[in-house]
């Protein structure tokens, strides 16, 4: 166990995942390689048909279904070309409450297709009895036309001269940025995820202390964020080279608990600048 409040295991993730216990994590957050032909840095994922995919995807998942507690919640994560097939597996053993897709806005062009700019995360549960904080995950926007009532605001608020409205968290989400080099969370991984999008489905799934698992955590976003907010972790990969961009940034969320676009409670538009 690390200092920092978990562990992170480099190993094949099966048998990672069969020497856990079950009904351990209350949340699990799984962002598998996609159906596609990708070198992580020296471990190669080949493309494989729907069905062949979906066969890799369902060992794997039934551990996650065992290891999940019976009110806990997991988040798989997914493009189009896999994201059918995770659901196929995925409805077999746990309810499927959503789909959550998200804007992935340093898509590359394409000159015969369209350019690929949206990723999936299917919302899953084990039972009807989940927690889920709605509260925890208000989104503030700029209100570009502020209604008023008898001289009053009507659904807005003010601050420092901005108009703003704190809203709902709904399953199309357009106010993350993929982290890029001048960013202190971006590392070399090919495919990492922004701090932003974990921190959202950890607080509206998992209390504090919980423990947060991710089979596939890459460069240890989903460990990072679960220091920042106190949570516990374990993040499993098979690279050593992602595990050590883990153990690093680790390192740095002891001391900056700092998530880009989330501040004192609040997730903040994309577009929304901070008056001080």
């Amino acid at each position: 166990m690390s200092p920092q409040g978990g562990f992170l295991l480099h190993q094949d993730v099966l048998d990672a995942l069969r020497c856990l216990p079950d009904s351990a994590a209350q949340l699990i957050i799984a962002d598998p390689p996609y159906n596609m032909n990708k070198d992580f840095h020296g471990v190669y994922f080949g493309a494989r048909s729907s069905s062949d995919y979906q066969a890799w995807v369902e060992p794997w998942l039934q551990e996650l279904c065992r290891i999940l507690s019976p009110d806990g919640s997991a988040y798989i994560c997914g493009d189009w070309r896999s994201s059918a097939a995770l659901a196929l597996a995925a409805e077999k053993l746990f309810s499927v409450r959503s789909r959550i897709t998200w804007e992935r806005e340093k898509g590359r062009a394409a000159k015969a297709n369209w350019k690929n700019t949206s990723e999936d995360i299917w919302f899953l549960t084990k039972g009807a009895n989940y927690f889920f904080d709605a509260e925890a995950v208000k989104i503030r926007r700029t209100v570009l036309a502020p209604y008023t009532k008898d001289g009053l605001a009507k659904d807005w608020k003010e601050n420092l001269g901005q108009r703003y409205r704190d809203t709902s968290c709904g399953n199309l989400w357009t106010d993350l940025t993929v982290p890029f080099w001048s960013m202190p969370e971006n590392t070399p991984h090919p495919t990492q995820k922004p701090e932003k999008l974990m921190a959202r489905l950890m607080l509206a799934s998992s209390r504090p202390n919980d423990l947060v698992l991710d089979p596939f955590c890459g460069s240890g976003t989903v460990p990072c964020v679960a220091r920042k907010l106190g949570r516990r972790y374990i993040g499993i990969d098979i690279n050593p080279m992602y595990l050590s961009y883990a153990w690093e940034r680790l390192d740095r969320a002891g001391e900056d608990t700092a998530i880009q676009g989330f501040e004192d409670g609040v997730f903040y538009d994309r577009n929304y600048r901070k008056k001080r």
